[in-house]
């Protein structure tokens, strides 16, 4: 687990232009949305989840399953040194932050009753994500 951050390399002006009032609440203020809201919720498509301030490469679909939680939820990063964690006590509980280690975004939560081979749920706001969708090649 790490604690310290990277400065944000956008604004906090420019990012309230570029992000929706939901995005911008739960990436600069650390918020969340309501569970089973989420456009990535129930999202089955083949690709990369990327952090939606600045790009990086977060989750791929490939670890991605249901939890029941009612948020996206993925068994490991896609890098590992794309994902940065600290300690929430925030409202009496203990939990782990997870944000973007390029810009610092509030990402959601880790937890550690994920399935195997890991054991850990990533439980990620659909808010911060943006999804790259896996270009298909042809073998002719």
């Amino acid at each position: 687990m790490t604690d310290d951050l990277n400065p944000p390399k956008t604004s906090l002006e420019d990012l309230e232009k570029k992000l929706s009032p939901e995005q911008y609440h739960i990436t600069q203020e650390k918020g969340t949305e309501a569970p089973f809201s989420g456009k990535y919720y129930t999202h089955k498509e083949n690709g990369m989840y990327i952090c939606i301030v600045c790009g990086a490469e977060l989750f791929s679909s490939n670890t991605k399953y249901d939890s029941g939680s009612g948020w996206p939820s993925f068994w490991e990063p896609a890098k590992n040194e794309n994902i940065k964690t600290k300690e929430d006590r925030n409202f009496g509980m203990s939990r782990v932050e997870v944000m973007c280690q390029n810009c610092g975004a509030h990402l959601g939560h880790v937890f550690s009753d994920g399935p195997q081979p890991t054991g850990e749920r990533y439980c990620i706001n659909s808010g911060a994500l943006n999804f790259k969708k896996q270009e298909t090649t042809s073998k002719d």
